[in-house]
């Protein structure tokens, strides 16, 4: 069983920077995919961005591109999500989660994600 922990959240003001990570306490994330959702009060789950587990491919929706970086340190056991330039739109509850063959990254679903941790909140606001 993969446990996953997110953390990074807070409040932020528009323009402003965070970086989330998520780590495995207990495990090796090295040869999971990792994907990045989110969800807003109300609202569905999406699908944010993804890394695959070889590190080669990583995937954005269009609404981050440019903005948020996936990043992967295997010494740390940890993947980040860098967002910066945040708007109000980026508040949500943003969690991560974990498959070991990485058929769900290119599309972003939430669907076919065997681990999940249990969130951490961003919220951005002036």
């Amino acid at each position: 069983q993969l446990q996953l922990v997110e953390s990074g959240g807070g409040l932020v003001q528009p323009g402003g920077n965070l970086r989330l990570s998520c780590e495995a306490p207990q495990s090796t994330l090295q040869y999971y995919a990792i994907g990045w959702f989110r969800q807003a009060p109300g609202k569905e789950h999406e699908g944010v961005s993804c890394i695959s587990s070889s590190d080669r491919y990583t995937y954005y929706a269009d609404s981050v591109k440019g903005r948020f970086t996936i990043s992967r340190d295997n010494a740390k056991n940890t993947v980040y999500l860098q967002m910066n330039s945040l708007e109000p739109g980026d508040t949500a509850v943003y969690y991560c989660a974990a498959e070991p063959y990485g058929i769900s990254c290119p599309t972003l679903t939430h669907h076919g994600w065997n681990y999940w941790g249990k969130g951490t909140l961003v919220t951005v606001s002036s």
